[in-house]
């Protein structure tokens, strides 16, 4: 049989493109694992943070033998060279909370650091001082370190939905417990905020932007594994 991909992003807005029209996996959706299988790949969502990403994983292997493993999704920028809307690949991961470090399977001029929370301005400063990190996630390092459990590649590409100089903190209110992100819940909140609308329409509009540059570069993955 031959290898596959895995595709694992957190939200299933970050893969909604590359699965139009598909349905996910049911022997998965009961415990909030959105997985789905293409040509290639094996594209899951699983939620936000380590013990979701690692579901996802899990899930994954089950399907399919596995050669390589992606993690994909929206991430802040933390200096100005990355704009938002824009894709990079990062070929260095700093798990924050640890200090442990990654290393992707693609060169790369980029590090990311993944940390336990949605970073604001002041954080991915913080970040891009001490380690040197051009973008910040929530999900890359613990994949990186089970890939390197399970000898598998390990690449990060990430998309980059806000600036550096851009926090909306309401944001962190918004995860349920199995990781993923209560749009409707965040949309009421900031309807009744007139004060977010602006950040909220600007965050919107270049996730959108990052996400079409995403789902490109995972075609084209895809297409190169095979």
């Amino acid at each position: 049989m031959s290898t596959k991909l895995a595709i694992i992003a957190a939200l299933p807005r970050e893969i909604a493109s590359l699965v139009r029209g598909l349905k996910p996996h049911p022997a998965f959706t009961q415990r909030a694992v959105f997985l789905y299988e293409i040509p290639g790949a094996v594209v899951v969502a699983g939620g936000m943070g380590e013990r979701r990403v690692t579901l996802a994983l899990e899930a994954a292997r089950t399907i399919a033998p596995i050669a390589t493993v992606i993690s994909v999704g929206l991430a802040g920028a933390c200096t100005a060279e990355l704009a938002p809307g824009t894709v990079a690949e990062a070929c260095t991961i700093i798990d924050v909370r640890t200090g442990e470090r990654f290393f992707g399977s693609e060169p790369s001029p980029h590090t990311l650091a993944t940390s336990e929370s949605i970073a604001g301005i002041a954080e991915k400063k913080r970040l891009s001082e001490a380690y040197n990190a051009a973008m910040v996630d929530m999900e890359a390092a613990t994949l990186a370190r089970l890939a390197h459990a399970h000898t598998l590649r390990f690449r990060a590409i990430k998309a980059v939905s806000d600036g550096h100089d851009f926090e909306l903190p309401s944001l962190s209110l918004f995860a349920d417990r199995d990781g993923h992100f209560r749009t409707g819940a965040f949309a009421l909140h900031t309807a009744l905020h007139p004060s977010q609308w602006s950040k909220a329409a600007q965050l919107g509009r270049e996730s959108s932007k990052a996400l079409k540059a995403l789902d490109a570069a995972l075609r084209t993955a895809i297409e190169q594994h095979g």
